[in-house]
């Protein structure tokens, strides 16, 4: 037997063992394949080549039936079935007894309660695979189905209320006012486009979304619900997930009306993300072109192999012309690790993903901002913006001419946010949840309003017959004043860590900082009507 290389994982943060799992219940695994030959994104790009069909991407760098052949021999002998193979995604899921499982990878499972009481199947060390296997076998998920990410969605409520302070305070907003001020393209609604949304828990409810179209004057757009590895649309009682899930499609809903929302749901766990995230990428039926991710957690609690397999599934989505964006979190430095160092989430630390960052947006009118900072309420107060520098992922070559300082462990990595937008609950939005309007907020607002004006430029362009934007992060860094900067405040949500402030140019709290719409259309619809107008 072999260690597998990356599958190594620590004892899981806020949570004990239990006691044994029992040996006669049913799980199941997802396998990572190698690809036919190695798929490189930055020769790919260097190349010009244009986006990759999902088609012709399987054919080239899918996994090779001949190794699922061998996994299901390895299957076979320890009493294990073969289910959902897809060779595009690489992957394919084995089924059976957890003593079978834990004998056909050689790891020992417990079962562990959260302080909050959640419990869950946990492992710590490496996972083991026989001999013939190495090199064919990239990555094993579900093991451990431990929670990896959180929802990064803050609701007002009633007890939070704003200090007194001089000047004009933060006021909630309508989803299409934060679109003026940004100056987003009023004459496009999304036609023809299709956004999918990754969602590890909750529901949403169809009464909920008739509501907020209705009072918006527009109809509601077309939402699927596509359930993973068991999961689906299943609201509760005003749970946090429920409120993400609402939140993510209200917003992207009230930009662009006429693109089609699919909701991909599946279980938290490292497993359950990959699979969401695959299913999207690979979905030759829908065929999204824009991924948006409210979800994430630090990167210390995610194996050096997840982080691996979902940043290379990011960079194949890059390569179909696919534009991924991910919240970066709303607990500011510390990303909500209680251990003095600062952190930083993922997937937003993905150099293939548009991090989104947060701000404080007060309005001066209807369409001009009169202060825009980073969002940051305080220890006692509802959240701040997620961003730092990255201890798993290099400063990526778009980033070389930007300062950004070095990580905890002195290393160059990749810095977080690239851009920013409204996130803070109090200048935050108004939405339609649980029967009734509540507002909301955190960085899990930003990645839809931002994927959603992707939607408005991909209509643009594809009326122009041009591609979708795809992997935009190299032009954005490239070009001038396509963003508003966020030079004030900072995002030490703690008190106690004091590494990043805002400042001029790209910083650790905002990035670049906020979209100037107009900028964006010239940028990214050069050529094209919507250029024009």
């Amino acid at each position: 037997m072999k260690r597998l290389p990356g599958s190594a994982k620590d004892h899981a943060l806020n949570a004990h063992p239990i006691g044994d799992v029992d040996p006669e219940k049913m799980m199941r695994v997802t396998v990572m394949l190698r690809g036919k030959k190695p798929f490189d994104l930055a020769r790919h790009l260097a190349a010009g080549r244009e986006a990759i069909s999902r088609e012709a991407f399987a054919a080239q760098f899918g996994a090779d039936p001949a190794d699922v052949e061998k996994v299901e021999t390895f299957a076979a002998h320890h009493h294990l079935s073969v289910h959902e193979i897809n060779l595009g995604a690489r992957t394919l899921v084995l089924s059976g007894r957890t003593a079978d499982m834990q004998k056909a990878f050689g790891v020992e499972l417990k079962l562990f309660a959260t302080e909050d009481n959640k419990k869950f199947r946990g492992r710590t060390g490496h996972v083991f695979i026989p001999d013939e296997l190495e090199g064919i076998i990239s990555a094993v998920f579900g093991l451990d189905d431990r929670p990896v990410a959180k929802p990064h969605l803050r609701r007002l409520s009633p007890s939070h209320v704003e200090p007194k302070k001089k000047g004009r305070k933060p006021r909630p907003m309508k989803v299409r006012d934060v679109a003026k001020l940004y100056g987003f393209p009023p004459r496009l609604d999304g036609a023809g486009q299709c956004i999918a949304m990754i969602e590890l828990g909750g529901g949403y409810r169809k009464s909920d979304l008739d509501a907020f179209f209705k009072e918006l004057g527009k109809p509601a757009p077309s939402v699927v619900a596509v359930g993973i590895h068991g999961s689906g649309n299943r609201p509760g009682h005003e749970r946090l997930e429920d409120g993400e899930v609402t939140l993510d499609i209200e917003i992207a809903g009230a930009i662009a009306p006429k693109s089609k929302i699919v909701v991909y749901f599946a279980p938290n766990s490292n497993a359950g993300f990959l699979a969401a995230v695959t299913a999207a990428i690979h979905d030759d039926i829908r065929k999204p072109n824009i991924l948006s991710i409210s979800w994430g957690g630090a990167e210390l609690t995610w194996t050096e192999a997840s982080r691996v397999q979902v940043d290379y599934a990011f960079q194949v989505a890059a390569a179909m012309g696919m534009t991924v964006l991910a919240a970066a979190g709303d607990d500011g430095s510390s990303d909500g690790v209680d251990d003095g160092k600062p952190h930083v989430d993922f997937p937003a630390s993905s150099p293939h993903v548009l991090a989104c960052g947060g701000t404080r947006l007060i309005r001066a009118t209807p369409t001009t901002i009169k202060a825009e900072t980073v969002w940051n309420n305080g220890p006692t107060g509802q959240g701040a913006g997620g961003g730092g520098v990255s201890e798993h992922f290099p400063k990526p070559p778009y980033q070389s001419a930007i300062r950004v300082p070095k990580s905890a462990k002195g290393k160059a990595g990749r810095g977080v946010p690239d851009v920013a937008g409204n996130a803070d609950p109090h200048s935050g939005y108004r939405i339609f949840f649980g029967g009734k309007s509540v507002v909301a907020g955190g960085t899990s607002a930003v990645a839809p309003l931002y994927g959603a004006l992707t939607a408005l430029l991909n209509q643009a362009r594809e009326r122009a017959k041009m591609p979708p934007l795809g992997f935009v992060n190299p032009v954005l860094y490239a070009e001038h004043g396509v963003c508003r900067g966020v030079v004030r405040k900072d995002n030490d949500y703690s008190g106690k860590l004091g590494v990043y402030a805002a400042g001029p140019g790209w910083n650790a709290c905002a990035g670049l900082g906020s979209v100037i719409g107009r900028r964006w259309v010239e940028v990214f619809t050069r050529g094209t009507t919507a250029s024009s107008d």
